[in-house]
């Protein structure tokens, strides 16, 4: 078993560096969309999404 792994202990730290990566940037991702950040630029004029992405600040009764 032990030469198993140090044969493959490259792949293994590999593996498990990316599992890492993965895994954090995940985590971040549902950390900010929980508290409401979101990954827009801001900046609305070349978005084709942006009627769903402020769709809130428009429709408030405050901007009408």
């Amino acid at each position: 078993m032990s030469a198993w792994i140090s044969a493959n202990l490259i792949n293994i730290v590999l593996t498990a560096a990316i599992v890492l990566i993965v895994g954090l940037l995940i985590f971040v991702t549902v950390r900010d969309k929980r508290a409401g950040k979101s990954s827009c630029g801001g900046s609305c004029g070349s978005c084709s999404a942006c009627g769903g992405c402020h769709m809130e600040k428009r429709t408030s009764p405050e901007n009408r």
